[in-house]
């Protein structure tokens, strides 16, 4: 299944994130991987891609500014002086995160569930032939807490 094609109002999108965020950051659109949030710089990238929906975006933007607003840079960098593998505290801060913004913002319930739901008709998380229970707990934990459909 394929995500509908049309043209993403970058500068409306810009926008959206900077209210949500509550604070004037820098945001880029650029041919990226993944969409992500500099903590430090306050830049938030979000991917320009050959098949983006609205839902998708929405929730890039959604949970990236989750970053913007509840992820500390001394705690981060704390956890991981600590000894915290990077990609364990990564899927446990994601999950974090995106509680915290759902409960701010009930309204953007929807569009993690769809964007969410179009990744993963999309293979985007690469599961699409993988039996969820053979994957490493940590991959099957991001899962569930990313979809809530595992």
């Amino acid at each position: 299944m394929r995500t509908k094609t049309h043209k993403i109002n970058n500068e409306a999108k810009s926008y959206l994130a900077k209210l949500l965020a509550t604070e004037n950051i820098s945001v880029e659109h650029r041919k990226v991987k993944t969409a992500s949030f500099d903590v430090k710089n306050r830049v938030l990238t979000l991917p320009i891609w050959k098949h983006m929906s609205n839902d998708i975006i929405d929730l890039l933007v959604s949970h990236e500014i989750g970053h913007a607003l509840y992820t500390h840079l001394n705690e981060w960098k704390s956890a991981l002086d600590e000894g915290l593998p990077h990609s364990f505290l990564n899927v446990i801060e994601d999950a974090r995160i995106e509680k915290l913004v759902k409960r701010r913002y009930p309204g953007l319930v929807k569009s993690f569930v769809n964007g969410y739901r179009e990744l993963i008709n999309n293979n985007f998380f690469g599961t699409k032939d993988k039996d969820v229970n053979e994957m490493l707990l940590i991959d099957r934990l991001n899962m569930h807490f990313k979809t809530s459909i595992v």
